[in-house]
C-alpha cells in the first residue's frame, strides 16, 4: 500500500573503474552510509559496477542477467537494510553480443520489482574531439517502466534519456511522483545542461527528480560531471553532491508533488494540434 508520508531519499555518487568487484563494494558502502543517515530509498548511478571505454572492454566485463555479480549483491543489500534500492545501471550481455544498459529496482525483500533498458543511445560528437557511439555496443530498450514503490511511482530513465521530455511526461501522466535519470554525464555536457534539464523535467511534471551520478576521471580519460541531484516538484535543487564521491539526501514529500500539480495542472492540459 502506497504511503503519502514524507521520507528520506538518497542519491549516491561514485567514480567507477573497470574493476567490477571493487565498484560493487564501493557502491554498497555508500548505500550503507546513506541509510545510516535515514534514507529509505537509495539510488545508484549509471554504470555503477563498471566504467570502461571501447566495445571490446565493455563486452569483456558485461554479464548475462543471471550471472551479473551486482544483482545478488544489491538484492542482499536491499533486504539486509530493508530499503527500496535503485541499482543504477548495469551492462547486461545479450545473446546477440550486444549489451543492455539496464536499471533494476529492488524492494525491501530483495526482489527485483522492475527493470528498464536505456532507450536513447548517446551517439554524439562534442567539442575537442570527444565522441561517443553507444549504439555500436548497446541495444536500445523499447519500454518505458514505472516502478511501483511504497512511496509512489518512480519513472525510470538513464542519462541521455533526460533530453527526451516526452518520456518523462508519460510517467507524469501515469501518476509518477518521482522521476530519475542516473547518469554518467560527460563533464562538457554536464556543465552546460545537467542542472537545467533536471529542473525542467521536475517542473514540467510536478515530480521529484532523483538523479545519482558518476564523477571524476575514468578509463580512457573520460570525465564525468558529478553533481548528483535531488530536485523538488517546483524545481528547487534540494541537494547537490558536487564533484566528489559521496551521497546526498533530502526529504521527499509526496504531497508536494500533488500540490505542484494542483497549482499548475499542465499534465491535464494537453491539446491536439497540427504542424503546418
Amino acid at each position: 500500500m502506497t504511503s503519502n508520508a514524507p521520507f528520506i531519499a538518497a542519491c549516491i555518487q561514485t567514480n567507477a573503474t573497470p574493476d567490477v568487484a571493487a565498484n560493487i563494494s564501493a557502491a554498497c558502502d555508500l548505500v550503507r552510509a546513506a541509510v545510516a543517515k535515514g534514507a529509505r530509498l537509495v539510488l545508484m548511478p549509471e554504470n555503477v559496477a563498471m566504467m570502461d571505454f571501447g566495445r571490446p572492454n565493455i563486452l569483456a566485463k558485461s554479464f548475462p542477467a543471471d550471472r551479473h555479480p551486482a544483482l545478488p549483491a544489491f538484492s542482499y543489500l536491499a533486504k539486509e537494510l530493508s530499503i527500496w534500492l535503485h541499482g543504477g545501471s548495469l551492462q547486461i550481455l545479450l545473446p546477440d553480443q550486444m549489451v543492455a544498459n539496464r536499471s533494476h529496482v529492488f524492494s525491501p525483500s530483495g526482489e527485483v520489482v522492475a527493470f528498464y533498458d536505456k532507450i536513447h543511445m548517446f551517439d554524439v560528437d562534442l567539442d575537442g574531439g570527444e565522441s561517443y557511439r553507444e549504439s555500436q555496443t548497446f541495444k536500445p530498450g523499447e519500454r518505458a517502466v514505472m516502478a511501483k514503490t511504497d512511496f509512489g511511482g518512480l519513472g525510470l530513465a538513464i542519462c541521455y534519456d533526460l533530453r527526451f521530455p516526452h518520456l518523462f511526461r508519460a510517467y507524469g501522466k501515469a501518476g509518477a511522483i518521482m522521476l530519475c535519470a542516473p547518469a554518467a554525464f560527460t563533464k562538457q555536457t554536464g556543465e552546460a545542461h545537467w542542472h537545467v534539464l533536471q529542473r525542467a523535467r521536475a517542473i514540467e511534471n510536478g515530480a521529484y527528480m532523483l538523479s545519482p551520478a558518476q564523477c571524476g576521471t575514468h578509463a580512457g580519460g573520460r570525465q564525468t560531471y558529478g553533481h548528483a541531484l535531488i530536485v523538488s516538484p517546483w524545481g528547487e535543487v534540494l541537494a547537490d553532491a558536487g564533484e566528489e564521491v559521496g551521497f546526498v539526501t533530502a526529504a521527499i514529500d509526496p504531497g508536494e508533488a500533488h500540490a505542484a500539480r494542483k497549482k499548475i495542472p499542465a499534465l491535464s492540459h494537453d491539446r491536439p494540434y497540427s504542424l503546418v
